[in-house]
């Protein structure tokens, strides 16, 4: 088993609202900039991205009611890395979980440099969605 750590935020928007932008991928390049530096395209097996690790396919979980917004990504690689992400009702807001789960052969500092990524990108998400 690997090492985990669950990454929040708050949200005061309504789950939904937050479901419906942040699973959108084409969205991804105004708030994930830890994934998607450049517009997503779709291609028969996923949508492509340019990340700063180089060129990515994501695979999202497919629309649903319980906020799962799970997504693979396949590094040029090869290599696939699941991310489970969820949007969860939070009084009259949502909070939004991502669990980060340590990669074989990742170092401390490579850990927590995707850690404070994240971190980032969910204050980005925040910021969007509460304008």
């Amino acid at each position: 088993m690997y090492e985990v750590q669950h990454i929040s935020i708050s949200i005061a928007r309504r789950p939904e609202d937050v479901y419906t932008f942040a699973s959108n991928p084409a969205n991804l390049p105004q708030w994930a900039a830890g994934l998607a530096s450049s517009q997503l395209t779709q291609g028969p097996d996923g949508w492509v991205a340019e990340a700063p690790f180089g060129r990515v396919k994501i695979r999202f979980a497919d629309r649903n009611n319980f906020g799962v917004m799970d997504h693979d990504v396949e590094l040029a690689s090869g290599v696939l890395v699941h991310n489970p992400m969820r949007v969860v009702p939070n009084g009259e807001g949502s909070e939004f979980l991502f669990t980060l789960i340590r990669q074989p052969d990742m170092t401390d500092e490579q850990f927590a440099e995707d850690r404070l990524a994240i971190e980032t990108d969910l204050r980005t998400l925040k910021t969007l969605l509460e304008k």
